[in-house]
């Protein structure tokens, strides 16, 4: 928590017409952190960041401005979080899917230990089907982003599960300056049509928006993805109280050429964009209602937010080819089925003690997940062969947090926090040896302290514990359900502990710049398991690294945004099965550019770079992935006020590159045995989408 708090901006979601959803969040200013409080003094946006000294608790935590999101070409939803310095998102199967996302010596394969929310509603499932924390960003419509808040590591006492990493919270517009028609075309077949609006009614604003998008990517294996999005939210009140009730659907279906063989395309087996199972993908479906609660109080604010979703989601993998069934193939189906319903109070005091400023925000949460079916089952062409597994679940995770800012003197101020958190699962298998019940608790300091400014400088030191859950699954089970070996059961609650220390400054003017340096512990490694399509609990870990990240206007028409990040991933104990300490797949540099031309008369441009190093996929060190580097570029016209059209170009200079790696052992077809290979799925080719849009 800040001493002075950013001023709020509304949190909404969507609704598809298609149907029926129930969710609830509130429209605050940043809702996922609780109520703000207006700053006393005049923050400068320097590029599309507001990351100014004075606006946070960290040198590593930020905010970003919808310009960015307008400006910067997207190539999906999910990249939005690539405004995060030093986050990187790939793909690794067909659109549909949740992103793969990278951070800070991270690969937290779709969300493992990095916590999204989107206009109020937490993202990551845990106990997916798919796995652990996995975030599905595809109901996003960056149009409607109002702001993007984020934070590193585990230092802030209103985060929770998944947040050790780091965490963002995407808000939805609460009114739209203009209505929006937009429609987009390009390469492979990609289409996307948008309609958004908002409009007066009754006493308070209905805002509404539609989204249709198709691709078939440039796959031989078309990937035929169709998504159908829709949002609905209406808000009333005043300075003093606000309600808002939002609706959000979301359905979308895809065929996926998920990651091959690198000696299938060496031996000419199957080119770089084939598919070695064309008939992998999958469908999903997300449904939420929510409500949202704000009153102004005579010393403070008290907010409320409450939503319910429905989540459905049917994927179709096929890793290893013909390792386990020669005859049939290894294609297998994952399941999840789901009801979420959470609730989240959050209360803020301003006053003084002993003559000093002080704040005091104080919150709960309370969120049960009710999973109908998370299965696992043989399938060929999408056919069911036999059962692996097949889980009912009930998941009840709740929290309390308080902070206490309190400003000692003009230039020095402390942040003490403390969260509890209690976990509760019951699970119910197919193999009743592997059902029963599981309870954990964590409880978790915090700290920061912020000295300055000082000639527009200012220090952070932060220190904190967070956690992440595990697989509930994983927690009762006691037997392997292929082989009913002996399993050992891993811990719901698995501790982290990090600490930072940075600086920002405004000293030469024009530039906003960052600088941080951090580690972080883990009790316990979340990592991918290829021939089981999911994440899995490993050892414990240590990281450490070094971010830097400035925001340049370097002419009144050029503004320069560039990051760059270092980090060192170790497992920090030995195991006798996986010799070596290298977690594979950890990511060690990451560095973005971008250039953002402005002020040219009708005319406007960006170009931007994104890098990200070799990595590990081996934990001893002996296969190590490319690096990848890729270029993307918009350019943009403005006929006038209502009407303007973009040209992005998606890998400028088409660039023969992954967007991720892995290494484990896989059988094609005529193979005798297994073989250990390395595994990728390519970025795609150049490609160019031209968009319309006209305002109303």
């Amino acid at each position: 928590m800040t001493l002075f708090y950013r001023p709020a901006h509304p949190a909404h979601q969507s609704a598809w017409s298609m149907a029926l959803a129930l969710t609830a969040a509130l429209a605050l200013p940043a809702m996922a952190d609780g109520p703000h409080v207006e700053r006393t003094d005049v923050v400068e946006v320097i590029g599309q960041y507001e990351n100014g000294v004075g606006t946070s608790d960290a040198a590593s935590a930020g905010y970003v401005t919808p310009r960015l999101i307008e400006s910067r070409p997207l190539q999906r939803p999910g990249a939005v979080l690539e405004f995060v310095p030093g986050v990187i998102v790939t793909q690794h199967s067909g659109d549909g899917k949740a992103n793969q996302f990278f951070l800070r010596g991270f690969n937290l394969d779709h969300g493992t230990d990095f916590a999204t929310s989107v206009a109020g509603m937490p993202v990551n499932m845990p106990t997916h089907g798919h796995g652990q924390g996995y975030s599905d960003l595809n109901f996003l419509i960056p149009e409607l982003v109002s702001r993007i808040d984020y934070r590193k590591g585990p230092y802030f006492a209103s985060e929770g599960d998944f947040s050790s990493a780091g965490a963002a919270h995407m808000h939805y517009q609460d009114k739209l300056a203009n209505g929006i028609v937009q429609v987009t075309a390009g390469g492979f077949d990609y289409r996307r049509a948008l309609a958004a609006g908002s409009r007066d009614a009754g006493p308070g604003t209905l805002l509404y928006a539609l989204e249709l998008v198709g691709n078939n990517g440039p796959w031989q294996n078309p990937e035929r993805f169709g998504k159908q999005n829709a949002v609905m939210r209406y808000s009333v009140g005043n300075a003093q109280a606000e309600h808002s009730l939002t609706a959000m659907a979301y359905q979308g279906r895809w065929n996926a050429t998920d990651q091959i063989a690198q000696r299938a395309v060496n031996s000419g087996q199957v080119s770089r964009l084939a598919a070695i199972d064309a008939t992998d993908g999958g469908d999903s479906q997300r449904y939420s209602l929510s409500y949202g609660y704000r009153r102004t109080l005579s010393d403070g604010e008290f907010a409320l937010s409450a939503y319910a979703i429905r989540y459905r989601l049917q994927l179709f993998s096929n890793f290893t080819y013909f390792m386990n069934d020669p005859a049939n193939g290894d294609q297998f189906e994952q399941t999840d089925q789901r009801s979420v319903f959470g609730i989240a109070p959050t209360w803020l005091w301003t006053g003084r003690l002993a003559d000093m400023q002080s704040i005091v925000k104080a919150g709960l949460t309370l969120r049960r997940d009710n999973i109908g079916t998370v299965g696992l089952y043989n399938t060929a062409a999408r056919q069911r062969l036999s059962n692996v597994r097949e889980d009912r679940v009930r998941q009840t995770g709740s929290g309390a947090f308080i902070e206490h800012s309190l400003q000692w003197s003009d230039w020095f101020r402390s942040v003490l926090g403390a969260r509890a958190d209690f976990y509760a699962a019951d699970v119910t298998s197919n193999l009743v040896i592997n059902s029963g019940h599981t309870r954990d608790r964590q409880y978790s300091p915090k700290l920061a302290l912020v000295a300055g400014p000082f000639a527009e400088t200012e220090f952070f030191f932060n220190w904190g514990h967070g956690f992440h859950s595990n697989d509930a699954r994983g927690t009762a089970a006691r037997v392997n359900p292929t082989t009913l070996a002996p399993v050992g059961q891993s811990p719901a609650l698995v501790r982290s502990q990090g600490s930072e220390i940075g600086a920002r400054t405004e000293a030469i003017q024009e530039l906003q710049s960052s600088l941080a340096l951090w580690r972080l512990d883990l009790a316990s490694e979340l990592v991918f398991a290829g021939d089981a399509g999911t994440t899995q609990a490993s050892r414990p870990s240590h990281r450490h690294g070094i971010e830097w990240s400035n925001r340049w206007r370097a002419r009144p028409w050029l503004l320069v945004d560039a990051d760059l990040s270092v980090s060192r991933a170790r497992f920090t104990t030995d195991d006798p099965a996986t010799p070596g300490r290298s977690i594979p797949g950890a990511i060690d540099r990451v560095l973005s550019l971008g250039l953002s031309l402005e002020d040219l008369g009708p005319w406007s441009g960006m170009l931007q770079m994104r890098y990200f190093g070799p990595r590990p996929l081996a934990a001893d060190d002996s296969v190590r992935s490319q690096s990848t580097l890729l270029w993307n570029l918009r350019g943009g016209y403005r006929f006038n006020k209502d009407l303007r059209a973009s040209l992005d170009v998606i890998n400028l200079f088409n660039r023969n590159a992954s967007d991720i790696d892995y290494f484990y052992n896989s059988q094609l077809r005529g193979e005798a045995a297994p073989v250990g290979d390395v595994h990728f799925h390519p970025v795609e080719p150049r490609s160019l989408r031209l968009t319309l849009t006209a305002n109303f």
